[in-house]
């Protein structure tokens, strides 16, 4: 028997909480509706897998914390986003980050004709410590020493070099959150692991929070310590990431897996009703 899709009540962690997105819904050019009434918790220095397929809402939902929703004419209209104890919702993405939250975009977002540590002090351009962005520069070459080899313009960089600057380019801006929107987008299998294999050590060795969106399922929560699935613009089912690697609906449906019955078509629908998904 497998356990349900309902959401449940957040794990207690001994962890602070640093962010907690309370009930909100997002409304883009006044009159679609992409989030509906969404919930989630990231307790400080873990990391929180947030899944789903294209369309969940993933990538709205940090665009909501960040900021970036303006944007794209989007807007939080009902519920609050709150950090580190105080609430920034539809505040300013400049202030957003000199707060201490960075989102890596989808898609890298690099400035392709500016070199790689040009892009690297882009990173640190709201800071005030101006006499330690070199310093900083090289720590992210010591996490990324393939970067500090590609003296040319960004836009030569491979796939990977260019999430890994990305990434570097986040780490400029000191963090204490860093919002991930599908770091293995467009990566062969080995460069998502030692993507992935980046992404651990950066939270174990800098304490870095990590809020990560993902498709790959599987990888997200080897990495995080608990998860939420999206569907439709709410979550659907949330839970430590070993509870849920190993619940068989989550394994049929996003690993690629299950108790090795293949599901008809009926049993498909009974399931969405049965989870509330449509």
């Amino acid at each position: 028997m497998t356990a349900s899709l309902a959401p449940q009540a957040p794990m207690a962690d001994p962890a602070p909480l640093l962010l907690a997105v309370n009930n909100i819904e997002v409304v883009y050019n006044d009159i679609i509706l992409v989030l509906r009434g969404l919930s989630l918790e990231v307790p400080e220095g873990r990391i929180v897998a947030l899944l789903g397929a294209n369309g969940a809402g993933k990538s709205t939902t940090l665009k909501a914390i960040s900021g970036l929703l303006k944007t794209e004419d989007g807007e939080v209209t009902r519920g609050t986003i709150t950090y580190d104890g105080e609430e920034i919702t539809g505040r300013d993405p400049g202030e957003i980050v000199r707060k201490g939250i960075f989102q890596v975009m989808e898609g890298r977002r690099i400035i392709q004709d500016m070199t790689v540590a040009e892009n690297l002090r882009l990173g640190a351009h709201t800071r005030t410590d101006r006499g330690q962005i070199d310093a900083d520069i090289d720590m992210v070459y010591g996490y990324f020493p393939r970067l500090k080899e590609r003296t040319g313009l960004a836009g030569y960089l491979s796939g990977g070099e260019q999430q890994m600057l990305a990434i570097g380019r986040a780490l400029m801006a000191k963090p204490r959150l860093i919002l991930m929107d599908e770091p293995s987008m467009g990566l062969s299998p080995l460069l998502v692991k030692e993507v992935f294999g980046i992404i651990r050590k950066l939270n174990e060795e800098l304490g870095i929070t990590i809020l990560l969106v993902e498709q790959n399922a599987r990888m997200a929560l080897k990495a995080a310590a608990f998860g939420y699935i999206m569907e439709n613009g709410k979550v659907v089912l949330d839970g430590p990431a070993d509870d849920l690697i190993n619940n068989e609906d989550v394994k049929e449906f996003y690993l690629g897996g299950g108790d090795g019955h293949r599901r008809s078509f009926k049993n498909l629908k009974s399931f969405k009703r049965r989870k509330r998904w449509l």
